[in-house]
């Protein structure tokens, strides 16, 4: 971002004393109304020592001046992740009116590792950008009813800007999205993104269509998951899981994924025109 535009930093806010900078918090613009907030990087918190009396100041300050610029600038949500350790800041957080919407848990897995299946249950990806706009909406749209992953946030979000955030992340992920078929018939998406910095794959969304689950197909999509990294020569696989979603809890543990970190997810609402 360091060589992006004026307008992606007028939500900067930062606090200065004797011309030196004492914190800072920023609201990043994101597509369709939207932002991440970045909190202030304290020492404290670094070295899970929480906030000294001066650092809860200055966030508490910096948390108005940037909640008072995301109801001017008519933002429609602005989120922020924290892990467990924060516990200071979700009460700051929670004083400057922002909602929790979320708890998540983050997961590791080997991708030579795979599921034991009872049955045979052979699966065909195709890419998804083989198909139209339409449909690769209506596809995630049938994945996502009555899914445990996420309720809060599909309240808000819509599949439009569950997808442009998806692009947003990584705009070459898409070499890896695929709809997953079951004999011939479409029964899921799985997406898949390159991590190389981290030297691991991240599974974005592995996800069934209503009538296909509980048949066993998830076990068999999460080892073709596994395949493909493996495949890439990447032995790490991450993902994020709502703590919420029991099932697919069961799921990755059962495939030796392990909780690397909790996260909670911050954000305030606003209605934009």
């Amino acid at each position: 971002m360091k060589n992006g535009s004026d307008e992606n930093w007028q939500g900067l806010w930062i606090i200065q004393h004797a011309g030196r900078i004492k914190s800072a918090i920023w609201v990043q613009p994101l597509p369709m109304q939207m932002a991440q907030l970045w909190l202030p990087r304290t020492q404290g918190l670094l070295l899970n020592q929480g906030l000294s009396d001066e650092q809860h100041m200055l966030t508490r300050l910096l948390l108005r001046a940037a909640y008072a610029w995301v109801t001017t600038r008519r933002i429609r949500l602005c989120h922020v992740m924290l892990t467990t350790h924060t516990a200071a800041v979700e009460e700051l957080l929670l004083e400057s009116d922002m909602q929790c919407l979320n708890s998540l848990e983050s997961l590791i897995g080997s991708s030579s590792r795979r599921l034991a299946m009872h049955k045979a249950m052979p699966l065909t990806l195709q890419p998804l950008g083989d198909f139209a706009q339409t449909e690769q909406l209506a596809l995630l749209t049938a994945v996502g009813h009555n899914s445990l992953d996420s309720c809060a946030l599909r309240e808000i979000i819509s599949v439009e800007e569950l997808l442009s955030g998806f692009y947003q992340q990584d705009p070459q992920a898409p070499q890896h999205w695929y709809a997953v078929y079951y004999h011939k018939m479409i029964v899921g998406v799985l997406l898949l993104a390159p991590r190389p910095a981290l030297n691991r794959w991240e599974l974005m969304l592995m996800g069934l269509t209503p009538e296909w689950r509980r048949k066993g197909l998830g076990r068999s999509l999460l080892n073709k998951a596994l395949e493909l990294a493996h495949q890439a020569g990447v032995q790490d696989v991450m993902l994020t899981v709502d703590n919420a979603n029991l099932p697919a809890k069961r799921l990755y543990k059962q495939a030796g994924f392990m909780c690397s970190t909790q996260q909670r997810l911050f954000a305030w609402q606003g209605n934009a025109d």
